[in-house]
């Protein structure tokens, strides 16, 4: 052995317990990254805050809400995908991130079934079909009858064909045979309030980012897009019960870079399952709109995603949405 190669040698040497003690540190030992793909103050990002603020008294460190919306939830998987597996950050992502944007974009920058290991469900997020509180619309028949009446006429707003919400704008054109003009919006927020201005007669949103205005009275919810109709808008039709066998729900869930440490997933997994099993925060959520799911392990949530990809992937083919 040369002098420099023992020189080497004695250094690694010198290194090594340093790097083990490294490795052995208890996790976590800093605030965790959770990663969004929607504005501050929309319906995902308040659940999220919600439970970072639960999770953070069970797990002991500050949990951090980084937004990176736009793109269709490409920027904030993206950034997620990047981000070192190693339990600091996570990805708090809908249904588009994780199944639908498989079937709307022909490349995508991630892969949601290889580049994310299933953490834990949080929680199912119903669609709803909506009008004004003043609109002389009360029922989902009378919508379909005046889309029918004058076909192209009637506006149907949404955040557009490549997105979740304008999936079901489809498919409910499809189902129905409804003759609605497909509107689409930049955000839901100028959806809704164009829906207010008399702009537009209808509007697909998630029940979480109406749910208020709805309550105040400025929205009028005519039905939701579970096969049944759901906890805390019982007087709410489902979409099913006119049109059987729609079943669209969005949902929330937790995922973590490939590679992230299987025991920091089995904590983090049990954390939020102490969480919805609790129904003092499943009625904190449902207040918001979405409804706490049963809870379910990692290899339980990783089958329901797969299942999800086949389910999603023939209504995208029945309502003709082509990869672009």
């Amino acid at each position: 052995m040369n002098r420099r190669s023992f020189q080497l040698t004695l250094a690694a040497a010198a290194l090594a317990p340093h790097a083990w003690v490294r490795a052995q540190e208890p996790w976590p030992g800093k605030p965790i990254k959770v990663v969004l793909s929607q504005p501050a103050g929309s319906g995902p990002d308040n659940i999220a805050r919600l439970l970072g603020d639960g999770l953070a008294q069970s797990i002991g460190q500050p949990f951090v809400i980084d937004n990176k919306p736009g793109g269709q939830n490409v920027i904030g998987a993206q950034a997620a995908k990047q981000s070192a597996p190693d339990g600091y950050t996570f990805y708090f992502a809908t249904t588009a991130a994780l199944v639908t944007n498989s079937y709307l974009f022909k490349t995508l920058p991630y892969d949601p079934l290889k580049d994310f290991v299933p953490v834990a469900f949080v929680a199912n997020s119903p669609f709803a079909l909506l009008v004004s509180a003043d609109s002389p619309i009360k029922s989902v028949e009378e919508l379909i009858a005046r889309s029918k009446a004058e076909p192209g006429k009637l506006s149907l707003a949404n955040e557009g064909p490549r997105t979740f919400g304008g999936m079901i704008a489809r498919l409910f054109n499809a189902r129905a045979k409804a003759g609605a003009n497909l509107v689409a919006y930049s955000s839901i927020g100028t959806g809704v309030q164009d829906l207010m201005g008399g702009h537009s007669e209808a509007l697909v949103a998630d029940v979480a980012s109406t749910a208020q205005l709805v309550r105040q009275g400025r929205l009028r919810m005519l039905a939701v897009t579970s096969p049944k109709r759901i906890a805390g808008w019982d007087q709410v039709p489902a979409l099913a019960e006119t049109l059987p066998g729609v079943d669209m729900v969005g949902w929330l869930a937790v995922v973590a870079p490939a590679g992230t440490p299987a025991p920091i997933v089995t904590r983090m997994n049990t954390g939020i399952n102490a969480m919805l099993a609790n129904p003092a925060f499943a009625e904190k959520l449902l207040a918001i709109g979405p409804i706490a799911a049963p809870p379910q392990s990692p290899q339980q949530f990783d089958a329901f995603l797969r299942e999800e990809h086949r389910r999603l992937g023939l209504i995208a083919a029945e309502i003709g949405l082509l990869p672009e």
